[in-house]
């Protein structure tokens, strides 16, 4: 038998306060102790590292991004030009994904996903700081990065037909970005 929908209020789990969450978001920062919170579909709600990069301006608030390393394996089939080199340069190091954890458009999040792969920030622990709320949830995140993945590779100047690949993907940290 199907169980009933309840409504459970979200309260800090490290000082009991009342957690202000909006329509979408998965994981928040206590305003009154600084405890990381996570909703998790299984177990509820779970402490969660959050970590705060160090430029951070006071008058703005911080991005949220889901940031992973991972292994991208691939194999490539084109029609015309060679871009296999610089494919084959790219991932044959580990990776620093960074997944918008933010509301954005996906053009928005690709670009800022390729353009931090290729560009990565320095990844400085600062103060905590306000942030935009984070929507995306860590269990998104290979999806997401695959996407990014495959944006990069039908960017290449050659003709692609086709794009196999594999992504291994340690487990996403939230961090904080000016």
């Amino acid at each position: 038998m199907d169980k009933p929908v309840e409504l459970i209020p979200l309260v800090c789990l490290k000082c009991a306060t009342a957690i202000q969450a909006q329509a979408d978001e998965v994981a928040w920062c206590c305003a009154q102790c600084g405890q990381g919170q996570l909703l998790d579909e299984e177990k509820g709600l779970v402490p969660l590292e959050i970590q705060f990069a160090a430029g951070l301006a006071p008058q703005r608030k911080g991005k949220p991004f889901w940031v992973a390393t991972g292994q991208v394996t691939l194999q490539r089939e084109r029609y015309s030009g060679n871009q296999n080199q610089q494919a084959a340069e790219l991932w044959s190091q580990p990776q620093r994904f960074f997944v918008p954890a933010f509301a954005c458009k996906l053009d928005d999040l690709l670009a800022l996903g390729a353009g931090m792969l290729m560009r990565p920030p320095a990844l400085q622990p600062g103060p905590a700081a306000p942030f935009d709320p984070v929507v995306l949830s860590p269990e998104d995140v290979k999806a997401t990065a695959e996407f990014v993945v495959m944006s990069i590779e039908a960017e290449r100047k050659d003709k692609l037909k086709e794009a196999r690949f594999s992504l291994q993907l340690s487990a996403p940290v939230l961090w904080i970005l000016p």
